[in-house]
């Protein structure tokens, strides 16, 4: 079966190819002028016609039956792909904007993303690999496309507007990311966000220092400056290679065999009313505990094995990511 644009392509030179022999059969059979043989074929083959008896030959009038089945099948032909073409983009077009519309709506402690540039990019990369759900916005055609046939969800609009966070359903979002290249833009962002959900988490993407006031005074829990964290990932590669290496690879989302995972304790996890040590994470999943983030947000960095693991707690661990997810599943996390 030809698809739309092959229908198309056939019909054009099948249209075309009866309308040069219609022209010259005119022209030949019926001894009309040039002008004549193309008028003949026009208000022929569109159906006008030019009398409703016709006084030629018999050879002519079998030459016209002719031009009007073959003229008037190739044109029609024709048009059926060019219909066919406009209702397959806009019947997958339309499907594709309700399932789109019909996944955001299912969406639940998810991210926002604002800005599908080299940042939000790589921040939708790695939370793909995270297995963390989100939503892009942006108001560039060509980037939300782009961010389509990467199956990510994202929608074409100004980030800045109420109604378009709405649409992605910032009231039940985790987190909230904006990383435009204008950090008027970004503070924009971080000031309406806030207006809209005052228990969000939000990161701002900033390139000026200037601007990271402004964006704390408009509600940025976090503060991202590219250049920056890039002149500390190179001093760090210079004085502190190995130590680089290490940051590498647990940032590299590629990388499946080590994970630096924190882990937040709930109200029904076996590890309460236990220390490190009593837990066995160590022991049992070679997992290794770096720090604790108590309640109150303090860290405590190499804990002592001994230490209690207490309600609200979260604990920075490292270890393979199967071998987390395995202890995530025996302690009921």
């Amino acid at each position: 079966m030809r698809t739309p644009l092959q229908r198309i392509r056939f019909g054009a030179i099948s249209l075309a190819s009866v309308l040069v022999i219609s022209v010259i059969g005119f022209r030949l059979i019926g001894e009309h002028t040039w002008l004549e043989s193309v008028w003949l074929v026009v208000v022929t083959i569109s159906t006008v016609g030019f009398s409703e008896k016709s006084g030629e030959e018999p050879v002519f009038q079998a030459f016209m039956i002719f031009v009007i089945l073959m003229g008037v099948s190739s044109a029609a032909y024709t048009c059926g792909g060019f219909i066919q073409l406009l209702l397959e983009g806009e019947v997958a077009r339309a499907l594709g904007q309700r399932k789109m519309t019909k996944d955001i709506n299912r969406l639940d402690q998810h991210v926002v993303i604002c800005g599908f540039s080299r940042l939000g990019s790589d921040l939708a990369s790695q939370l793909k690999h995270r297995k963390i759900p989100f939503a892009i916005i942006d108001i560039n055609d060509e980037k939300v496309r782009r961010a389509n046939e990467m199956d990510y969800l994202a929608i074409k609009g100004d980030a800045t507007l109420e109604s378009v966070l709405e649409e992605v359903k910032i009231g039940n979002a985790r987190a909230l990311a904006t990383a435009l290249p204008s950090d008027a833009d970004n503070v924009f962002i971080t000031l309406t966000a806030r207006n809209l959900r005052p228990d969000i988490q939000i990161i701002a993407k900033s390139e000026q220092e200037s601007s990271c006031r402004k964006l704390r005074q408009a509600g940025a829990d976090k503060i991202v400056m590219p250049h920056r964290a890039g002149a500390q990932q190179m001093e760090r590669m210079i004085s502190r290679p190995t130590t680089a290496d290490l940051f590498e690879l647990f940032a590299e989302a590629s990388h499946l065999e080590m994970e630096l995972d924190e882990i937040e304790i709930p109200d029904n996890s076996n590890l309460l009313n236990t220390s490190i040590m009593e837990s066995g994470i160590k022991d049992q999943f070679n997992v290794l505990v770096v720090g604790v983030k108590d309640t109150d947000g303090r860290f405590h960095f190499n804990p002592r094995p001994e230490a209690p693991i207490n309600k609200g707690d979260t604990l920075l661990v490292i270890g393979e990511m199967q071998s987390i997810n395995q202890m995530k599943t025996a302690f009921g996390i």
